[in-house]
């Protein structure tokens, strides 16, 4: 008796293996016509009537199936007589079945990889793979029920009072909403317009991260490095932007070991082209820095989650809901096979841009995006916040806080030294205080930027 047949024999006898297994079992498992049809007969009646077919059930469904040949149907009622009834160890046989669906889905995911390779599915290209084989290779059977709401209420106080691992921001408002800052394994979005701030938030954060003693790596697809470790330059050495290149060399060589002292972190930056790089390119540099830097990243930056590729899809062949989607799904799960926290941004529409009261319809391209972020935030900007040197954030998604407090506020902000600073009590009493109009007040910093403690 082979294995096939030994497991559609416990499929239709061993009630327990059968609630245990059939959820994990796949039709293509099976090599032979007759055992995928039998399965798929066993799997629909099970479904429908919640209980294991005899084989006389078994044999009428096969018959009246209309897509099997006389040859066809002949094999499916040899392979029923030879179904047995003889008892066999639970425990030897949920693991042996185990075993086979994990050969059988790694041999598919190689023919799938193998077909992709030489250019034959249309929807999927070469980055597909390393997702196929990476399902494949995960394949097993849970063993574990749920939870016991009263038998476990130990694990729940100990979750309660368990300090979860965040990283902090510099400003007030974002610990607020992010109750201390953000934990592992979550995407955070910025939602902004073209030149608003999506880039300048990121590498103020990055900067400050980078001032705890935090690793960071940077992935920059739309400017160069150099470009962005220019705008980091600015925020950490508290020099505008346009007077960087005039630094003398002593003076520059100063404040970057000046920085050295303060932070035992690392800082990556790393470039890839336009709309060419995905989570596989993500993974393998990961990969790289810890066997080539000993380097492990405790937060990634993506500038800006719309121009990166899906590991998934090819972008002329889906829609585009259904490919940010994609990538903004691929992004959490490397978030949380890296355990990091990943902050990225995305484009307003162009209805979105300008506007001083974006909402989550303004997402560029994709409804769907929101849908995976953990907390998606808005940038406004309107030419009152700019006179006044502040930029408005609203909050469309949290799940870390209620979003319906702290809705809005602002942050002041200096454009030359790309930083992100508080304002003061005044401004505070503004947020949620209704129409976007009344965060048009003069405010003035708490600090001045000579006070902050970046040098």
């Amino acid at each position: 008796m082979t294995l096939e047949v030994t497991i559609l024999s416990n499929l239709i006898h061993n009630e327990k293996y059968t609630r245990k297994v059939i959820p994990f079992l796949k039709s293509d498992y099976f090599t032979t016509k007759s055992h995928k049809v039998i399965f798929l007969e066993i799997h629909e009646y099970v479904g429908n009537y919640n209980a294991l077919p005899s084989l006389n059930a078994l044999g009428i469904e096969c018959q009246e199936r209309t897509d099997l040949s006389e040859d066809q149907f002949k094999d499916i009622m040899e392979v029923l007589s030879a179904l047995s009834k003889e008892e066999t160890d639970f425990d030897w046989i949920v693991d042996t079945t185990e075993k086979w669906c994990q050969e059988r889905a790694i041999y598919l995911s190689l023919m799938e990889s193998v077909k992709i390779a030489d250019g034959q599915d249309e929807k999927r290209d070469k980055g597909a793979i390393p997702q196929i084989l990476s399902d494949a290779l995960g394949v097993s059977f849970d063993q574990h029920v749920g939870h016991d709401y009263l038998q476990n209420y130990q694990e729940r106080f100990d979750f309660y009072h368990k300090k979860e691992a965040k990283i902090p921001f510099d400003l007030e408002f974002f610990n607020k909403i992010t109750k201390g800052g953000i934990p592992n394994k979550t995407l955070n979005i910025a939602l902004a317009g073209t030149g608003v701030g999506k880039s300048l938030f990121m590498c103020h954060v990055a900067s400050s991260v980078l001032l705890q003693g935090k690793n960071v790596l940077y992935i920059t697809l739309e400017m160069a490095e150099e470009k962005i470790a220019e705008r980091i330059d600015a925020n950490l050495l508290n020099v505008p932007i346009q007077k960087l290149p005039e630094l003398p060399h002593v003076m520059y060589e100063n404040k970057i070991n000046k920085l050295v002292k303060k932070t035992k972190g690392k800082l990556i930056i790393k470039e890839y082209p336009t709309a060419s790089a995905h989570v596989g390119h993500f993974k393998s540099l990961l990969q790289e820095l810890a066997l080539k830097r000993s380097i492990k990243p405790d937060i990634i930056f993506i500038d800006y989650l719309n121009i990166c590729a899906s590991q998934r899809y090819k972008g002329s062949i889906v829609n585009s809901y259904t490919y940010v989607k994609a990538i903004a799904e691929e992004l959490r799960g490397l978030a949380v096979e890296a355990n990091v926290p990943i902050v990225s941004a995305t484009q307003t529409t162009r209805s979105g841009y300008g506007s001083s009261d974006v909402d989550l319809t303004d997402t560029s391209e994709s409804f769907g995006l929101p849908a995976t972020a953990d907390l998606m935030f808005a940038l406004i900007s309107t030419e009152e916040l700019e006179d006044q040197n502040q930029i408005m954030v609203k909050q469309l998604k949290n799940r870390y806080y209620d979003p319906t407090l702290n809705k809005r506020f602002v942050v002041g902000i200096d454009r030359s030294k790309m930083r992100l600073y508080d304002v003061d009590d005044a401004q505070k009493d503004l947020v949620d205080a209704g129409a976007e109009e009344q965060v048009v007040k003069k405010v003035q910093g708490k600090k001045s930027f000579a006070e902050l403690k970046y040098d």
